[in-house]
């Protein structure tokens, strides 16, 4: 069957019984194949939600093949559960917008795996505060928008500039905004328009290591593990909504300069996993924490 009949549904709802039936019952009623199913229900621990969360990867037949027929079968069941149910096309491409500074691993690393079919969305755009990346933005045949700050630049400035992006956002019609070691604290204004769609890494040290020159700190205190964080962006610096994370072991005989090689090969990997499982809707929102169906 062509992939233009395959869909993923994602949904949650207070977790009570019937939801997996209910769901399954009513794709296998329309004629619809499950081609992958997972859920999880967040009870039972004293920080519990009490929420179900469910992600359904499916083939629907010919005469359900679009987006609006299948939105009106999820209807009634949205209403029965008060679900917050999400229908995808597998066939549509997110389109996702990187931005950047002076550090230019993750953004090198995500170009590289659009380019070589490992991450199926479209990059309409690249912005930075710096020009260092045009000419990596050219070789890939991507606009880039040098969008700069000025040192010390004030609130009002730095919004102005936000401004911009935001438009360059809706004129692109951009569904993700991902960090790529962008170097600069966003308004809360701004975290708001990219509410639940922008992803930022960063190095597993916060909050010991603040500042500059982090993996120069950590070497001085003699760390033995590094790592890298994804989340998402929030008003609260570096406080979002976990995705990924993962950690290297390192030791005494690595130079500051061998830990930061480490801690970028590491921030490239957690943030590549995080964009993938976002744009593959695998990744559900749970009040301050994630559930991500891998």
């Amino acid at each position: 069957m062509p992939r233009d009949q395959e869909f993923i549904l994602t949904l949650s709802c207070q977790d009570q019984p019937g939801i997996v039936h209910a769901v399954s019952g009513l794709l296998y009623q329309a004629g619809c194949n499950i081609i992958d199913s997972q859920q999880f229900g967040d009870v039972g621990a004293e920080d519990a939600t009490g929420l179900f969360f469910m992600r359904v990867h499916f083939e629907a037949p010919q005469h359900l093949s679009d987006a609006a027929t299948l939105e009106r079968l999820l209807g009634n069941l949205r209403q029965q559960f008060r679900m917050d149910a999400r229908l995808h096309a597998v066939n549509a491409r997110p389109r996702v917008l990187l931005m950047v500074s002076k550090f230019g691993h993750c953004l090198n690393d995500l170009l590289f795996r659009w380019r070589s079919g490992q991450l199926a969305v479209d990059i309409p755009a690249i912005v930075s505060n710096h020009p260092d990346f045009a000419e990596l933005a050219a070789s890939y045949g991507i606009p880039f928008h040098h969008l700069p700050l000025a040192t010390g630049s004030g609130a009002e400035a730095k919004r102005a500039q936000e401004r911009e992006i935001e438009a360059l956002i809706e004129r692109e019609r951009i569904d993700l905004v991902v960090l790529a070691r962008y170097m600069q604290i966003l308004s809360g204004e701004f975290c708001q328009v990219l509410h639940g769609r922008a992803i930022n890494i960063h190095h597993s040290f916060l909050p010991s290591f603040k500042g500059a020159r982090p993996y120069a700190q950590a070497h001085a205190r003699g760390v033995k593990l590094i790592g890298a964080t994804a989340h998402y962006v929030t008003a609260d610096l570096d406080e979002g909504p976990i995705i990924e994370q993962d950690v290297e072991r390192v030791d005494h005989a690595l130079s500051a300069e061998d830990l930061t090689a480490v801690g970028r090969d590491v921030e490239c990997v957690v943030l590549a996993r995080a964009v993938r499982w976002h744009v593959e809707h695998r990744v559900l929102m749970n009040g301050h924490k994630t559930v991500v169906f891998r």
